[in-house]
């Protein structure tokens, strides 16, 4: 066990957990479980054998400041997987499993539903050649077509020398490009990549400029979220017909997610001032270059909420009933947000695990109601363990996570 392991957990003779606790501005006690799977029920909620005593997290203040909220929400962590190599992408498979992407290595892993003693089992499925790593290209988001039992069909983002792509992977067919031309640059690339509830694909690109001269652009794919079939065409319903822009203005879009009412969340990273969480309707230009955080001018739509990007720097983002996550990068922490029936912040955002995993960036709903997040330590600005990189899968007592 690393030393930085060793500080969050403490293992008894005969693996008992040893919970530890600390102060920060809300009280939180974190248990984290030592996995133990067997075949059959690696997902699931922990039992009493592997999360201990619950931990308590203090649910989001309905006030305007932190504090004076009695309310707890309980959550149990399980690494899942270690060894990794910035892991970028996560997406489930209908078996359970999951496939990862390695952004530097081009290797597309199957993660799970098998268990070995040390964690859920990891393969390797492809090594994707025309993928070109460098900065924060490389190979980038991945999504399971919504047919993958009859198509056996996967969707990337991947970085070429001269531009970023999205591509299929039918079965154990070669790559094929079904979207070229997006730019890329050694920083902003963009990556993310997810099936909406309507069966289209999206992708959220990176403005590949210094300037972000591109992003509101309607004529560059540079600074987007894209819309399109999966044939790589503009999608019927876009703001233009002839173009896969759904909406611009944007960064370096590196996390989409959907709430039940079809609400699209996406994360926005990269801006000097502020990091961004934005809810995104069909259409809207969200500031960059004009805008960084709060304050867009007119045509502008601010962000839902924004932090100072030097302590966060948000990547993945998922959604658990009213629960919002995202996972940061420079933070080293997961914000926490509760969110109402009509889209607003409902008290103060939340931290979790600040500081205990080093940097996180993928954070997607898994099938069973839980988070599972990547670290991204494996990286030149992160500070590896020997475990690193991992993938971490977070329960929480409310909101149905682990309970399918």
């Amino acid at each position: 066990m690393s030393e930085r392991t060793a500080t969050l957990v403490g293992i008894a003779e005969g693996g008992g957990l040893v919970v530890l606790s600390r102060r920060s501005r809300f009280v939180a006690t974190l248990a984290v479980a030592v996995l133990s799977l067997t075949a059959g029920c690696s997902f699931g909620p922990p039992g009493p054998d592997q999360a201990g005593s619950p931990p308590n997290l203090p649910r989001p203040s309905a006030a305007p400041t932190a504090g004076g909220d009695d309310g707890e929400r309980q959550v149990a962590i399980t690494v899942l997987a270690k060894n990794l190599e910035v892991p970028w992408g996560i997406s489930f498979l209908p078996d359970g499993g999951a496939v990862v992407t390695e952004r530097d290595t081009a290797r597309i892993l199957k993660v799970g539903p098998e268990s070995t003693a040390s964690g859920l089992k990891v393969t390797e499925l492809r090594r994707l050649s025309e993928v070109r790593a460098g900065g924060d290209g490389g190979l980038l988001g991945v999504a399971v077509s919504p047919a993958y039992k009859t198509d056996k069909t996967l969707y990337v983002y991947y970085s070429t020398d001269r531009d970023n792509r999205i591509g299929k992977l039918a079965g154990d067919g070669a790559l094929q490009p079904i979207l070229t031309g997006i730019p890329r640059s050694t920083e902003f690339n963009g990556g993310a990549l997810a099936f909406g509830p309507d069966g289209l694909l999206y992708a959220g690109t990176g403005d590949a400029t210094p300037a972000g001269g591109q992003a509101p652009g309607a004529k560059s794919l540079a600074g987007k979220i894209l819309r399109i079939t999966t044939a790589g065409k503009p999608a019927p319903g876009n703001p233009v017909k002839s173009s896969p822009v759904w909406s611009s203005g944007h960064r370096n879009v590196q996390g989409l997610a959907w709430d039940k009412s079809k609400r699209l969340y996406a994360t926005d990273r990269g801006q000097p001032r502020y990091s961004e969480l934005n809810v995104i309707a069909k259409g809207k230009n969200y500031g960059w270059p004009k805008a960084d955080g709060t304050g867009a001018g007119t045509g502008l739509t601010n962000p839902l909420t924004s932090w100072p990007s030097d302590s966060s720097s948000c990547a993945g983002v998922g959604v658990l009933e009213t629960l919002v996550a995202t996972a940061c990068l420079l933070g080293e922490k997961i914000q926490l947000l509760n969110v109402t029936a009509n889209g607003t912040v409902l008290g103060s955002p939340q931290e979790l695990l600040a500081g205990e995993f080093g940097r996180l960036r993928a954070l997607v709903n898994a099938p069973d109601g839980s988070f599972w997040v990547s670290t991204s330590n494996q990286e030149d600005a992160g500070e590896p363990t020997p475990e690193d990189d991992r993938v971490i899968r977070l329960v929480f007592s409310d909101g149905g996570a682990g309970r399918s």
